[in-house]
């Protein structure tokens, strides 16, 4: 039986060969990998609102900001006529447009977020250091630099929208009953409990607990379920107060007036004057009588003292 023998070096060759491929392989799926799980949302225009997932980087068009670099050079060699021959505001403007896209921001893990003006002023100063036409001492270079910059942010700024948001507590936010307003809680080794058994402020958090984070569950009072006047009151029936109406009460109302009926069961202080009554002139006379006895009785005593 012959059997063929392979050169060493074939052999090397070979194993590399096969090494190489599935490096490359490895290395593309994890390429693959980190693209798909990186997404970037590409908003339109510098200001706004852009709608994204939640982590997806939000980036702007160098174009959208092009006219914007070039009114901030410009502005700059207008207060600075010695830099009108090294400044140059239409070649950055190309500059910039020809960076493409831009990162600004990101969208943040909550409803929405904003990208201020500055985040995109400053990422275009950055995109535009060590081009041609900011002039030739680095002093101007920068100052350029940052006159751009402002110029960007005064006119730019992004509010982002989180699409695939979802507020605790609401279906399919995950979590434990607890962050869905549920009732129950997580204790120690996983069980669950009512929040009311529990006590607040118990040693080694065996017992403690924490605000709830939703209070969907507290009962309120919403909108259509308020009982109609109609209902409370019916179209056969009298209000409270109803002066026409019958009143319950202590004591005999008739014919007494509505005013009084309301007031409870009121009565004068005076009466008719009766054909028994005392007068005035009675009064008088006795009040002489009493005075005239008074003296006579002063008298007797006086002289029976002498």
């Amino acid at each position: 039986m012959l059997v063929r023998k392979i050169p060493t070096w074939q052999t090397t060759r070979r194993a590399l060969t096969v090494t190489a491929v599935a490096a490359f392989v490895t290395g593309g799926a994890f390429l693959s990998a980190d693209t798909a799980s990186a997404a970037t949302t590409l908003a339109g225009t510098c200001s706004g609102s852009v709608n994204g997932s939640m982590g997806d980087t939000v980036a702007i068009q160098g174009s959208s900001v092009k006219e914007l670099v070039r009114k901030g050079a410009q502005d700059y060699v207008n207060s600075h006529l010695w830099t009108v021959a090294t400044v140059w505001p239409n070649s950055l403007a190309d500059t910039i447009a020809g960076k493409g896209a831009l990162n600004v921001g990101q969208v943040p893990n909550a409803a929405g977020g904003t990208i201020p003006g500055t985040a995109v002023g400053s990422t275009v100063a950055a995109a535009l250091k060590g081009a041609n036409g900011l002039g030739v001492l680095d002093g101007t270079k920068n100052e350029v630099l940052s006159a751009v910059s402002a110029n960007v942010a005064k006119s730019c700024g992004l509010t982002t929208i989180a699409t695939n948001y979802v507020a605790p507590g609401q279906p399919g936010a995950g979590g434990t009953g607890a962050q869905q307003g549920g009732g129950t809680a997580t204790g120690p080794g996983g069980s669950t409990g009512n929040l009311s058994n529990l006590n607040p402020g118990t040693a080694g958090g065996s017992g403690g607990t924490a605000p709830m984070r939703d209070y969907g569950g507290i009962p309120t009072a919403t909108a259509g379920t308020a009982v109609a006047p109609g209902v409370r009151y019916p179209a056969n029936g009298t209000l409270p107060g109803d002066a026409t109406a019958p009143q319950v009460g202590v004591g005999d109302q008739a014919g007494q007036g509505a005013d009084v009926r309301d007031a409870g069961n009121a009565q004068s202080l005076s009466s008719p004057a009766g054909p028994n009554d005392v007068q005035l002139p009675m009064l008088l006379a006795v009040i002489v009588l009493a005075g005239v006895t008074a003296g006579l009785v002063r008298t007797w005593v006086l002289r029976r003292a002498s």
